[in-house]
Order: C-alpha cells, then structure tokens, then sequence
C-alpha cells in the first residue's frame, strides 16, 4: 500500500521535467524560468518534511501519510486550473507541502517494523514503487506536452491516483502496526530535530543526502530540455529516453540483496558515485540522442546503489525519533534538489547544458568516494 502511494508521489516528482518546454510556451517564458515549478515544489517539500516527520512520531506515520494523500490531490487538482504562472507556482508549494508527508514517512515506517539487516532490501521493494512513479512521470510529463491536455491534463490525471489511494489507505490503517507514539507537545518538534542534529554521524549522512540532491536531481530536471534542444527531438521521446533512469533503478531495486550481500554498503556508494559521474560526463559527449537511453539507464542503477544506502543509514541516525530522522534527510535532500535546480536553470539559460553535465560528472565521483571512506572509518572504530 505503501509502496502505491509512493508510486503517485514519484510520479509528483519527475513529471514537470517533460513539462518545462511546454509551459515555457504556453506563458511566454524561457525553460530556466519555467524550471521555477520543480523549484517551488522541492523547496516547499523539504521545508514541510520539518513538521510531517515529528507528526508521524507523534501521530502515526501511516496516518499521516494517508492525509498527506488527500492534501496531494487537492493541491494537484487546483494546480491543473491555474489561471497563470504566478498562481501556478504558489500551488505547486502546496503541492509541495502536501507531498513532503508521503515517502519520507513511508521509509520511517519500514524502519519501525524491519530489522536492520533486511532493511535494505525491503527498502528496494518501496523503492519499486517509487521509481516506477518516476519513470510514469518522466515518460507521462512528455506525452502530455505532446498532447492538447498539456500540463493540465497531466496534473488532472495525478489528482485522480491521489485520491484511490488515499481512499485504500485509509481503508487499511487500522490493520496496519505503528511504532509508539512519541511524547511531549508541539514544543517538542524543535528539540526533536535538534537531537538527531546532534549526532555527529546523522550529520555525515544528512550531508551527503544535500550533495546529492544539489548534483544529482537539480540536473536531471533539465535533460529532457537538454535532449530536445540538443538533439531536436519531441518531448516525448526525450522523455521516454530519460525515462530509463528510473528503470536502471528498478534493475537494482530488483536484484539490491544479491548486490549488497556481495558488495557490501562501502563499495556500493563508491562504485555508485563513479557510475553516475561517468554517466553525466557520456551524456556531454553523446553523438546522438538514442545514447542517452541506455546512459540514462546505468545511471539511474549506479543511482540506487549510492541512494539506498544512504537512505538505509538514515533509518537508523536515531530509532527512537525515526521520523524526525527522515525528515531531516529528506529536508537536506530536497534543499539540495532545490539548490541543484536554481543553479541548473541559470547554466541552461546563460551557459548551456555543458556546464549542466560537467559538474555532476566531478561532483558525484567524490561525494561516493567521501561517504565511503566515512563508512569505512566507522566500521573501524566500531571493531575497536
């Protein structure tokens, strides 16, 4: 059930990156301005993540992300009517806000009811859902462009699998175990955050989290305008292309215990980082537009592997307010994705996408590198 809503909240995610060009056309605006609507969400999705992750310690995660559902669909609803740009970019924030209740909270709740070493595993079953979301998004953000519902019809379409969700949801939550609830009043959501904060390792990881988001997601908003500027082809079909990343994850999500088990967590964000770097730095130099499929699908598998087990660890910065937890991760997480996008559209529009492309290909070779080297100093001072 989980993994259904996390399937509509990736869909959320990805679906405007096929839709830049054509809301660029239709309100008169360049790409880097229209990219403002991932923008807006990202933000207000990890500013929101500081309030659903206490009010899932305290109320129940299940519960919260089953009202999130429905705030989605209303806020998806309205945004298929807005009247303007301007009114288009406040709904999507609380688009945004509603969101942020969905898959951070679903990762604390697996985190509350699997044991640690299957963790990982069960987390690839979520994430199957999730990227499956990304890819329909992806593939669905170009068809709609394409088509006369244009973006309207597409955030319609999104409102409508809100709500048959939100509605099974909420037929299951009574079936569905919770952690207990955790005490102290609204004034406690501070000092909460404060305690994981605190940890010197919850840090390490909420950092790498920021990377990737400022690296990794900012950059991927503009391929599929990349590919059609580029390579003049629709943006359907650049978003079909782009599509594939969320299939290489799919590949990992369904092979990710064999992976572990045989790699172990050190080389999988070291060999991840380098995947994707290499990935970034063959999209630069591709001769045609049909390489970026299968590019776009060994980047979204060595994605994956750096991603899930980051966001494995964050389960565990701190087991008593696991919801606190993820919500920092993932405010860290969409910060960066916010702050990667801002500095993605200002390249797109000023310098091209070579910058775009170039800058990942560096960055995410190392941030696997630092995470790694971190890990194995961990393991080091815990054998001693």
């Amino acid at each position: 059930m989980l993994a259904l809503a996390a399937f509509f909240s990736g869909a959320a995610l990805r679906i405007c990156d096929g839709l830049l060009p054509r809301l660029a056309a239709d309100f008169g605006i360049t790409a880097g301005t229209a990219g403002q609507v991932v923008l807006t969400f990202a933000i207000a999705y990890g500013v929101s993540q500081l309030v659903f992750g206490p009010l899932g310690d305290r109320y129940g995660k299940a519960l919260v992300v089953c009202c999130a559902l429905f705030g989605c669909a209303g806020a998806a609803l309205a945004c298929a009517f807005a009247g303007g740009f301007d009114m288009l970019l406040r709904l999507r924030v609380l688009w945004g806000i509603a969101a942020g209740g969905v898959i951070p909270l679903a990762i604390a709740w697996i985190g509350d009811a699997v044991p640690y070493e299957e963790r990982q595993a069960t987390l690839a079953r979520l994430l199957l859902g999730t990227l499956s979301g990304m890819s329909a998004g992806q593939l669905g953000g170009g068809l709609f462009a394409d088509s006369p519902l244009g973006w309207r019809g597409a955030f319609g379409a999104l409102c409508a699998g809100y709500v048959v969700i939100a509605v099974m949801l909420l037929a299951r939550l009574r079936s569905m175990p919770s952690a207990p609830p955790a005490q102290g009043g609204r004034l406690a959501f501070f000092p909460q955050l404060a305690a994981v904060a605190a940890i010197p390792w919850a840090r390490l990881v909420v950092g790498a989290a920021l990377l990737e988001g400022v690296f990794l997601i900012g950059a991927l908003a503009f391929l599929p305008s990349y590919l059609h500027q580029r390579f003049g082809i629709p943006l359907s079909a650049a978003g079909a292309l782009v599509a594939l990343y969320a299939v290489g994850g799919l590949l990992y999500a369904m092979a990710a215990k064999p992976i572990v088990r045989r790699l172990g967590e050190r080389r999988m964000v070291l060999h991840g980082g380098w995947i994707v770097g290499a990935g970034f730095a063959a999209w630069a130099v591709a001769p045609a537009a049909w390489w970026a499929g299968p590019i776009a699908l060994v980047v979204g598998f060595g994605t994956y592997m750096f991603h899930n087990t980051l966001q494995t660890h964050a389960t565990q910065m701190a087991p008593a307010m696991r919801g606190s937890g993820m919500a920092l991760f993932a405010f860290c997480l969409f910060l960066g994705q916010a702050i990667g996008v801002w500095m993605a559209g200002a390249s797109f529009d000023r310098f091209g996408a070579l910058p775009l492309l170039l800058l990942p290909a560096v960055a995410l070779p190392l941030t696997g590198w630092g995470f790694s080297a971190a890990l194995r100093r961990r393991a080091g001072a815990a054998a001693a």
